[in-house]
């Protein structure tokens, strides 16, 4: 139904207007006496052989939603009734931000990719922790990626992000510091060697002073060297992380199919799609063979279908996120990758 009706509606509209569509009308629909229960029986697919315990935490199914698609932990109980076993919420960050000016978010379809330049729009880390407390359903996992304000210096970075974790600590149940999006002006600087180790060693310490802690990762770009690889994993040595989330979106426009004028005219953004599935696989493997297996992965970029999942999962990465085929394929895709795995 979803190809044949609902995609073909939803390419029409703008695709910021489509993705607040799909929000509000999975709002009102989960609302409806016997909905939930309508749509766990039609996406949800269960299997002793999908459970996987990764940095301490036990996931039902090892297929999550990346971040940046329920930015403000608004539709977590809809989505976990649409199989995933686990929900990143975010980008957080600990004031209230609009986020750079539409339009932000363009569809590539001879691609299957998007390029966006969202800029952390949300509500902030006080709101998000508010829903999340309302939560109706708990056996969820929940992700907290997280983020600094726009107009913080990023000398000061380090206090927003420890902001976030203070506000919600106790409403997720691990944290992705996000260093890597292209759309906040400077925030990749973050990314080197100095001012990424005093950043994880501030936000590491407040977190293991709380009465829990919590995993603790961190999100990578897919445009780093091999010698930035090794040095990501050095630092996730020194400052203790729980693992890494490879990868966020990249700048590179390379081995499209959309007319180069046309993607040009829409201005800056990170893509993500199927451009962006061998990269990130490849980031993937050698991540996972430096360290040995040793650090936690979880694989983000490109995944439009269970081969694809299977790839990431062979190339090292203990779990598994969605975004832009999952807007792609629609959610019946989250139960295609589930079957696929318990068949394997």
């Amino acid at each position: 139904m979803y190809q044949a009706l609902l995609k073909p509606l939803l390419f029409r509209l703008d695709a910021e207007d489509a993705h607040h569509f799909v929000f509000r009308n999975l709002r009102r629909a989960y609302r409806v006496p016997g909905a939930p229960a309508l749509l766990r029986a039609s996406y949800d697919f269960a299997h002793p052989s999908l459970e996987r315990e990764v940095f301490g935490l036990k996931f039902r199914n090892p297929v999550g939603l990346a971040a940046g698609f329920d930015k403000n932990a608004e539709l977590t109980d809809e989505l976990g009734a649409l199989g995933f076993g686990f929900v990143e919420i975010g980008t957080v960050t600990p004031r209230p931000q609009p986020g750079n000016p539409a339009p932000r978010l363009f569809r590539l379809p001879q691609d299957e990719a998007l390029i966006n330049r969202m800029g952390f729009n949300n509500h902030g880390a006080e709101a998000a922790a508010t829903r999340l407390r309302q939560r109706r359903s708990h056996g969820l996992i929940i992700g907290g990626n997280i983020g600094k304000n726009k107009d913080t210096p990023n000398e000061d970075a380090a206090q927003d992000y420890v902001a976030c974790v203070e506000a919600l600590h106790e409403v997720v149940d691990y944290f992705v510091v996000n260093v890597s999006s292209p759309n906040t002006p400077g925030l990749r600087q973050l990314q080197e060697r100095e001012p990424l180790i005093q950043l994880l060693q501030q936000v590491q310490q407040c977190n293991q002073a709380l009465p829990r802690p919590r995993p603790l990762l961190l999100k990578i770009a897919p445009d780093l060297t091999n010698g930035q690889l090794d040095d990501i994993l050095l630092i996730a040595r020194e400052t203790n992380l729980s693992g890494l989330v490879a990868t966020n979106t990249t700048i590179s426009r390379d081995n499209l199919r959309t007319p180069a004028s046309q993607v040009s005219s829409l201005g800056a953004g990170g893509l993500s799609g199927k451009p962006l599935r061998k990269r990130a696989t490849e980031v993937i493997r050698y991540l996972s063979q430096r360290s040995v297996g040793n650090l936690p992965i979880i694989g983000v970029g490109g995944i439009h279908s269970p081969q694809d999942a299977q790839e990431k999962l062979a190339a090292g990465a203990a779990l598994v996120q969605l975004y832009t085929g999952f807007i792609y394929e629609g959610p019946a895709l989250v139960k295609r990758i589930n079957q696929a795995l318990a068949e394997r």
